[in-house]
């Protein structure tokens, strides 16, 4: 992939750090909105909620509080740019790439992304992959990150015990 690659750098609260090589000549539309949301400071933070060693791990929708536990917070909903929904994505669904989480719904993403801690080839096609990690120890954080121990609470069970926020993300085009 040597085409147009906006740089991105997820910040945790613990200190963790991705760097992120975004593809908009692949899914404009996703990357465009994962920076205008990044730029904006929606995703300050936010936390993962879902995390699934040998899988993914999933954030950007909500804000974790101690008391009231898990609070959503809203965005617009984007055309899903995935080949079952019409759009050459060529990107696969490899360890480390960041790709938009959806609903049933094909243009039902909004905030929510995910970055795979293991090859998921049964995602391609199906969910707007739009970049991915630009260095080995961004996908051994994002690893890492995956083998959080996590529980059930209310619908989410897949919830770490101890809440992985996001500090910032920020971008450098």
């Amino acid at each position: 992939m040597d085409n147009k690659i906006i740089k991105a750098k997820i910040e945790f609260v613990g200190g963790e750090t991705i760097n992120l090589d975004l593809y908009p000549d692949y899914a404009p539309i996703s990357v465009a909105n994962f920076v205008e949301l990044a730029k904006s400071g929606f995703y300050d933070g936010l936390c993962f909620h879902r995390v699934i060693d040998g899988f993914m791990i999933q954030g950007g929708g909500f804000v974790f509080d101690d008391e009231r536990g898990l609070i959503p917070r809203e965005s617009k909903n984007i055309k899903g740019e995935f080949r079952s929904n019409g759009v050459n994505n060529p990107i696969k669904h490899e360890k480390g790439v960041i790709s938009m989480a959806r609903a049933q719904d094909k243009n039902s993403a909004s905030s929510q992304f995910f970055i795979c801690v293991a090859n998921t080839p049964h995602l391609d096609g199906e969910y707007a992959a739009f970049g991915k990690c630009s260095d080995e120890n961004s996908i051994k954080t994002a690893v890492k990150l995956g083998k959080a121990k996590t529980g059930r609470w209310r619908q989410f069970s897949d919830l770490p015990f101890d809440p992985i926020v996001i500090k910032t993300v920020t971008v450098s085009e």
